[in-house]
């Protein structure tokens, strides 16, 4: 087995490489990297099976890390441990997982005979392993009473980047008519239609659209992360449509 680390914390880079060579019989090579930039330049270098991935690194995250490793190598077993739980995190993995990858979801709060496990039936056992609280979280995104569709996420994406309806129409390749209804259904699961907001003597209490914002923002379905890597995409959408 060759197993790569990426971790930017020194203590956490310490425990993990502790934990896994107590763990892992079979490890041949073990490279540990503090950055996802060097994570990626240490794969272009060496060829590895096994990952253990921070989400939230310098330089580029560990969502950006996995997708370029996935790309490059498919079948490249990646246990993803990290402090995060929000909504935009899982999102953003479980659109980047191929199709019959093994990965596994390990929060580092996790006891560590926990995190033994995850590595044994990620690494060893091929199976993907994630941690309940995660389950849970994707459970929600996936089931479309309770969580938001792609479409729906995309809409609120949309909002978060300030976007009008006629840009959104055209980002999207749909008439306006077509992005308003989009709106609407969002405002809709997000309990934001105009008959869910309570009314004052003031008129409504809410702007569906801000408010919108406030609740994906609260509720961790998007994030900084996750807003900085849409403005990128949206900065090249610009530069390829604007006149």
């Amino acid at each position: 087995m060759r197993l790569l680390i990426a971790e930017d914390d020194k203590l956490h880079r310490s425990f993990l490489e502790a934990v896994a060579r107590n763990t892992l019989p079979d490890l041949d090579e073990l490279t540990i990297t503090g950055d996802g930039a060097d994570t990626i330049a240490a794969f272009e270098t060496e060829e590895y099976d096994s990952v253990i991935l921070d989400l939230q690194m310098p330089k580029v995250t560990g969502v950006e890390v996995a997708k370029y490793i996935w790309a490059r190598k498919p079948n490249t077993k990646i246990l993803f441990w990290t402090n995060y739980t929000e909504e935009a995190y899982i999102r953003g993995i479980t659109k980047i997982v191929p199709g019959a990858a093994v990965y596994g979801y390990i929060l580092k709060s996790a006891p560590e005979e926990q995190l033994k496990l995850a590595l044994q039936g990620v690494f060893v056992a091929e199976q993907c392993v994630i941690d309940r609280e995660v389950r849970g979280v994707q459970q929600r995104a996936e089931d479309r009473l309770s969580g938001l569709s792609e479409l729906e996420y995309e809409a609120l994406v949309d909002l978060c980047l300030g976007l009008t309806d006629k840009t959104i129409a055209a980002r999207r390749n749909v008439s306006l008519r077509g992005a308003q209804s989009r709106l609407q259904h969002l405002y809709q699961k997000l309990g934001l239609d105009k008959a869910d907001i309570p009314l004052g003597v003031w008129g409504p209490s809410f702007n569906s659209r801000t408010r919108a914002i406030s609740l994906a923002l609260s509720q961790g379905i998007l994030n900084a992360d996750a807003l900085r890597r849409e403005e990128e995409d949206l900065q090249r959408w610009l530069r390829d449509n604007l006149v």
